[in-house]
């Protein structure tokens, strides 16, 4: 089983990122040395999924922190606060994104010298947190099959999406290794094709047999039998287990639901938002229309149509068969279980 697929990397004391806009045709790092141009970065794609922006939000504080202690070393804690909001302003729906920077935060108010070294470890430990976190779910995630089968994953919720492993791809990785898995069926997830781009690559790189679908082909697809389970991440739960994801994602739990195919979401408690009721509560972004009106920098759709370009959907809870976390299974989620989950 291939681990070398880490996006996110500290060397030489710059943040290194895979850029995800232009994979799989282009395998290119790029390097940061400022917080503004990380909340840009998170903000223009380079890096995506929940986890991996909350883990790139981390370094970027270790950067405003470098920034702020060279401007004023009495001062610092009050500049850093600029930056800060940077990161937290550079996308809205993903809560590991406010998860990351609170806890960097909390780890600043305890620093009295110079904060780069106690901040680049806290970073450092969010990424292999998370990667062990990513390889527990994997297990877990696994475990639930219990007849081999194929599968339908819904953009990419791979190691590209997290600090490695991944979450739904992990769980998808645990089961090809113990052989619970015939097939993958990968959505190609319009409009920025992180299935056909990156979910594709990740499975081609070890040998995992893929299929792509176009978003609206799934139902059709289960109908012809053979799938199992749908298996996706998530950008935040809210704490009754209504789960936002990549949009799409609610249509596919429904003609999941309809064709008795169970739905499986993988993702840290990092992603749980116990502060939400429900999915009702959960900011959605709203992203430009041209990345529907336009592919590769060139429009199809034709002059004077509008677009409506929402990031996410929430998938209501009585759609989700089970939710793995590295923390334990909630099978058929609700708000009590979710609260046993996470202990509160």
């Amino acid at each position: 089983m291939n681990d070398a697929i880490i996006p996110i990397k500290w060397e030489n004391d710059q943040l290194q990122l895979i850029d995800q806009r232009v994979l799989p045709q282009e395998y290119n790092w790029l390097s940061y040395n400022d917080a503004p141009s990380v909340a840009q970065a998170i903000t223009d794609m380079v890096v995506r999924g929940a986890p991996a922006i909350g883990i790139t939000a981390a370094f970027g504080v270790v950067l405003a922190a470098r920034a702020a202690y060279e401007q004023s070393v009495s001062d610092w804690k009050n500049i850093i606060k600029k930056d800060m909001d940077l990161l937290a302003a550079s996308r809205p729906t993903a809560v590991n994104l406010f998860w990351a920077l609170e806890r960097m935060g909390l780890c600043i108010h305890t620093i009295d010298t110079n904060p780069v070294p106690v901040l680049l470890s806290e970073a450092q430990k969010i990424h292999e947190e998370d990667i062990q976190a990513n390889k527990t779910m994997g297990d877990l995630g696994a475990s639930l099959l219990k007849d081999k089968c194929s599968v339908i994953t819904h953009c990419n919720a791979g190691a590209l999406a997290t600090g490695g492993y991944g979450t739904a791809l992990g769980v998808i990785r645990s089961a090809w290794r113990e052989g619970k898995i015939e097939r993958v069926y990968a959505d190609e997830t319009r409009p920025w094709l992180q299935g056909s781009r990156l979910t594709a690559w990740e499975m081609v790189q070890e040998n995992i047999p893929v299929t792509l679908l176009c978003d609206g082909a799934s139902a059709h697809r289960m109908k012809q039998g053979g799938i199992g389970w749908v298996i996706v991440g998530s950008d935040r739960i809210a704490g009754n287990g209504d789960v936002a994801n990549k949009i799409g994602t609610y249509h596919l739990a429904i003609a999941a639901k309809y064709h008795g195919v169970k739905v499986m979401v993988a993702a840290p408690t990092s992603t749980i938002d116990m502060s939400i009721k429900s999915g009702v509560d959960i900011p959605i972004e709203q992203r430009g229309a041209d990345e529907i009106l336009s592919l590769g920098g060139k429009r199809i759709a034709a002059e004077g149509a509008e677009a409506w370009n929402q990031a996410f959907d929430v998938t209501p809870a009585n759609l989700v068969d089970a939710i793995v976390t590295e923390k334990g299974v909630v099978e058929h989620p609700t708000a009590e279980k979710m609260v046993r989950l996470m202990g509160q």
